[in-house]
């Protein structure tokens, strides 16, 4: 008698296990479909959240349109031109003169535009600004958009965040005009680096007439000995002076540069700039 109401008990604490088991996992389950959830949730209230400091800005069709662009498709099969949509929706104006491009500077060029408001980066436009620094993708048979389970920049030629800023930054770049300016890293040993967004994208949309001038601003730092004769300097003035376009660089101390973006009209501060209406020259003082 014993035996078998021990039995019986095994089997009813058994059953217990499993069933709280079983709870356990739907609980685990229901916790991550929240966590997930709000992580959508948080892009898209980010995303709103910057979009919404463009005075003006219709953020809900740019968020539609910008979701159309990679929902519900496999996230290494989204082409650049998928964004053309969003970027219509979004257009940027075109300023001759103003439009900074850059590579491997992103600190020092955006200190330099938030400082100094003469110049303009792709961050510094809608779509730029409110994409900057995000990750996003989605998955086929899903309407949602996933921050998490994303291919890397490099994992597929076609995911979204790459086809992304390789289609905005053509984009950028067939609207600049007159002199345009790149801040390039003096610090490397190629500051002109093929592989780069500029030379891959942007520089290939840069034609003559409409650009005229590339002024390179390559930003060393104090004390340092590179200059504008590095060897991928030369092959980028190639390039250029091929296509038409006049070429002129400049060696800049990153000291120099902030001190300029600070106050311009004291030349105590190292530099100013003058402008004329064909092109943008730097001058450097060392005080």
């Amino acid at each position: 008698m014993e035996s078998g109401l021990e039995r019986k008990r095994g089997r009813r604490k058994l059953i217990i296990a499993v069933i709280l088991a079983v709870l356990v996992v739907v609980v685990i389950a229901i916790i991550l479909a929240v966590i997930l959830s709000r992580r959508d949730d948080d892009f898209k209230r980010e995303f709103m959240g910057r979009c919404q400091k463009f005075k003006g800005a219709n953020c809900r069709t740019i968020w539609d349109a910008f979701q159309q662009a990679y929902v519900n498709k496999d996230p290494c099969e989204v082409p650049p031109e998928a964004y053309d949509p969003v970027i219509a929706a979004a257009p940027m104006e075109s300023a001759c003169n103003t439009f900074m491009f850059w590579s491997k500077t992103k600190d020092v060029v955006h200190d330099f535009t938030r400082k100094n408001n003469s110049f303009k980066t792709l961050e510094d436009f809608l779509l730029g600004s409110v994409l900057d620094d995000l990750v996003w993708c989605g998955k086929k048979g899903s309407d949602e958009t996933f921050k998490i389970g994303c291919p890397g920049w490099t994992e597929c030629e076609k995911n979204p965040v790459s086809s992304f800023w390789n289609r905005i930054s053509a984009a950028f770049a067939d609207l600049a005009c007159g002199n345009v300016t790149v801040m390039l890293n003096g610090s490397l040993p190629t500051p002109f680096d093929e592989g780069s967004t500029f030379a891959s994208v942007e520089l290939k949309r840069f034609k003559f007439p409409r650009v005229t001038h590339l002024t390179v601003v390559l930003v060393i730092q104090k004390n340092s000995e590179r200059n504008c004769s590095n060897e991928s300097l030369q092959k980028l003035k190639k390039e250029v002076l091929d296509k038409g376009i006049r070429y002129n660089c400049s060696a800049v101390t990153e000291s120099h540069l902030k001190a300029c973006a600070s106050d311009t009209a004291k030349l105590s501060h190292g530099c100013f700039f003058t402008i004329t209406s064909t092109i943008l020259f730097f001058f450097f003082y060392q005080t």
